[in-house]
């Protein structure tokens, strides 16, 4: 079969709005997808009214819509989405047909330059607000590769396999700082009170899952610098869940970079060859709570 002189799905990104086109024939197996097992974004949203004698579908959504989701760096503003497709059943229910698809996507806008075409008005700002600017904290949790060197290309693992999150937290003008992660749970769906969920951290950074018989999770010493910290989480899925994704949401906070850690700042594993809470920094006795489960709140 002669390849397409058109991609399957194509993309345009434009200034407040993302275009994504898919052609019918989504796998080139000559068999028409329909419309309605096509959705954007984890909001699910539905193409344009489609002609069924168009050989394409198209969704146009701003780029804040559907679910997506934003991430800053130093160079550019990365806004993901995902294109599902959700084959129905056939007329028989025990046998399948198709096999459920996901497309990532994703609009790169640069930072550094003005990428609307309206110009730009000086204006004053006055001081407490320029002040407020300066002291601004920029959080991030990211996945990274087996080598900590960059962020990881692909959200995809296996069971068994080791999932590398680093935190950091980036200011300007402000006193040096030390990242702490308080909390991190993870969901079937998107909303983070959802059940099941499970706190694999906790207490005000206990890393609990460590405690859990034959895993290597961990919190990674040394840290590379005191506004990031890296920690180790084996993959694992829900009992009876049948989707093959995972929501995480992570609260993070700093503390001054000259206070010692304590029970309120914390970052705790748990060693089995021990069999005692072990501290990234400090004494022992902070992470004494993560036994009781009576550790202070943070303030």
């Amino acid at each position: 079969r002669a390849l397409s002189p058109r991609p399957a799905v194509a993309v345009r990104c434009q200034e407040g709005q993302l275009a994504v086109t898919v052609s019918r024939d989504l796998f080139g197996t000559g068999r028409p997808v329909r419309a309605a097992e096509l959705s954007l974004g984890t909001a699910s949203c539905s193409p344009l009214s489609p002609n069924p004698a168009q050989a394409f579908v198209t969704f146009v959504a701003a780029l804040h819509e559907c679910g997506s989701t934003l991430q800053v760096t130093p160079d550019s503003l990365i806004y993901r989405t995902t294109l599902f497709y959700k084959p129905t059943r056939s007329g028989n229910p025990f046998i399948v047909r198709a096999t459920p698809a996901e497309v990532p996507i994703e609009c790169h806008y640069p930072r550094r330059s003005n990428v609307s075409s309206g110009a730009v008005h000086p204006t004053w700002a006055p001081f407490h607000s320029t002040v407020a600017a300066e002291e601004r904290l920029r959080f991030s949790l990211r996945l990274m590769d087996d080598e900590w060197r960059r962020e990881r290309l692909s959200n995809g693992f296996q069971l068994g396999d080791s999932l590398r999150f680093q935190a950091d937290v980036t200011s300007e003008g402000h006193v040096p700082l030390r990242l702490f992660v308080d909390r991190c749970v993870a969901t079937a769906t998107p909303d983070r009170s959802s059940s099941p969920r499970y706190a694999f951290i906790d207490l005000g950074g206990c890393l609990v899952d460590s405690r859990a018989e034959d895993t290597g999770s961990a919190f990674v010493s040394p840290r590379p610098r005191p506004e990031s910290l890296r920690f180790l989480v084996d993959a694992f899925k829900f009992a009876g869940d049948v989707g093959n994704l995972l929501y995480i949401n992570c609260h993070l906070r700093v503390s001054p970079a000259s206070q010692a850690p304590n029970p309120w700042n914390k970052a705790c594993s748990f060693s089995k060859a021990s069999g005692l809470w072990v501290p990234l920094e400090g004494t022992a006795a902070i992470c004494s709570c993560c036994d009781t489960g009576s550790c202070p709140s943070p303030g």
